[in-house]
């Protein structure tokens, strides 16, 4: 059985309609954060609960444990030198895995106190990094380590390329989440998963213009998810955003339709594009990771 879900006639042509969803590996607790490297050919993901970085190699399918220990990482990107990029929940900080396998922490604190629990990272071409730092990972010990907030609050925030400096950029949300970069890069799309938290919280997706490269306006609502949570999602090059929800991926046009659905026999927490032609959407189910062939290209970040 295929498993896209067409909604609205814009969305026929981004699929294919012979192809299939692939499960190319079983065994997570949480599967999250995948980030690929073009150069390499290989994905990396977080299996956050077990507390391990996972390999899927393109060029033969073969899965293998890329780091473990790994601070309970969440999200994961690449930045323009084809570095990794990790939110580390039990670490607490936001690291670069350099390319001799080196750590270096770019940012662990705001002013003075311990951040939550990164969980989604991404980098402007600017070389600016952009993260949110809701509590998960101190809400309990399953996927970090139980903690009071030292901030009192979560905030989305960016780190200045050439100071290294960390500031807030959006102080309004109940749980931040995942986050995005419009292909143009004129707009920030933010996740806020707050209804985990409040009874009738946001369970929302909204859009903020990005001002001077630096600073946030506007906020409104993109699209409410109308199963389960979003989480993490990505824009193909035409506009469209591919998010993450409860009953598999969900794509929503530019004007905010939801136009058509990957249908996947588990949760999803996240999403990337991959290959030579970036027309590989991997999909990071509850224990699984997926993947599915598209008509369109994942837009281009690094």
């Amino acid at each position: 059985m295929l498993p896209f879900e067409i909604l609205d006639p814009r969305f026929q042509p981004l699929i294919n309609g012979s192809v299939h969803l692939e499960q190319l590996y079983s065994g997570c607790r949480w599967a999250e954060g995948p980030a690929y490297f073009q150069g390499g050919r290989y994905l990396v993901w977080s299996d956050i609960p077990n507390n391990r970085l996972m390999r899927y190699d393109s060029t033969d399918g073969h899965v293998s444990v890329f780091r473990q220990p790994a601070n309970n990482a969440n999200g994961n990107t690449v930045d323009r030198q084809g570095r990794l990029l990790s939110a580390e929940h039990l670490g607490r900080r936001i690291t670069r895995t350099e390319h001799d396998g080196s750590i270096t922490v770019l940012a662990d604190r705001y002013q003075g106190k311990r951040f939550n629990s990164p969980n989604d990272v991404v980098v402007k071409s600017d070389g600016s990094i952009w993260f949110t730092d809701p509590t998960y990972g101190i809400d309990a010990d399953y996927e970090g380590e139980m903690a009071e907030s030292e901030i009192g609050a979560s905030y989305v925030y960016r780190i200045d390329p050439q100071s290294g400096e960390v500031g807030v950029v959006c102080n309004d949300f109940v749980k931040p989440n995942g986050l995005a970069f419009s292909p143009d890069e004129t707009k920030l799309y933010i996740v806020d998963t707050g209804a985990s938290h409040v009874p009738d919280g946001p369970r929302h997706i909204r859009v903020f213009d990005v001002v001077d490269g630096k600073s946030l306006t506007g906020g409104a609502v993109f699209a409410t998810c109308t199963h389960g949570l979003f989480d993490g999602f990505r824009f193909d090059e035409r506009g469209h955003l591919w998010t993450s929800a409860g009953d598999g991926v969900h794509c929503y046009h530019p004007d905010g339709t939801l136009i058509g659905k990957i249908k996947v026999p588990e949760a999803v927490a996240n999403v990337c594009f991959g290959e030579f032609y970036r027309n590989r959407l991997f999909i990071c189910g509850t224990t699984s990771l997926y993947a599915c062939y598209l008509q369109v290209r994942g837009a281009k970040t690094y």
